[in-house]
């Protein structure tokens, strides 16, 4: 059964950070692909980030490039969201997802809550 957890969510000043971690049950492969997401109630989920386990540009909102950074630990199954210059906008919850053929699987979520 492959689970992603997420963690590294919580409340945070507006222009404060956080680094938000999705670690895999499984091994991930250069063929997999794993992003960030975002989701406020009332709107549908949105792409953050997300990041070629194999290599290659990662893929940013443009709401969030410059201010976020997707990154990647192979050996650790793990995926790693830098989230700086937070905005009250950016409050939501964060989900992890990995793409992989044959099944795409989803994180329970983590809270980002930003004060202004």
């Amino acid at each position: 059964q492959v689970r992603l957890v997420e963690s590294g969510g919580g409340l945070v000043q507006a222009g404060g950070s956080l680094r938000l971690s999705c670690a895999a049950s499984i091994s991930i492969f250069s063929g997999d692909a794993m992003g960030w997401y975002r989701q406020t109630p009332g709107k549908q989920r949105e792409l953050v980030a997300s990041i070629g386990i194999g290599g290659g540009s990662a893929i940013y909102a443009d709401s969030v490039k410059g201010r976020f950074t997707i990154s990647k630990d192979n050996a650790k199954n793990t995926v790693y969201l830098q989230m700086n210059s937070l905005k009250p906008e950016d409050a939501a919850v964060y989900y992890c997802k990995l793409n992989r053929r044959g099944g795409d699987y989803w994180g329970q979520g983590t809270q980002v809550t930003v004060s202004s």
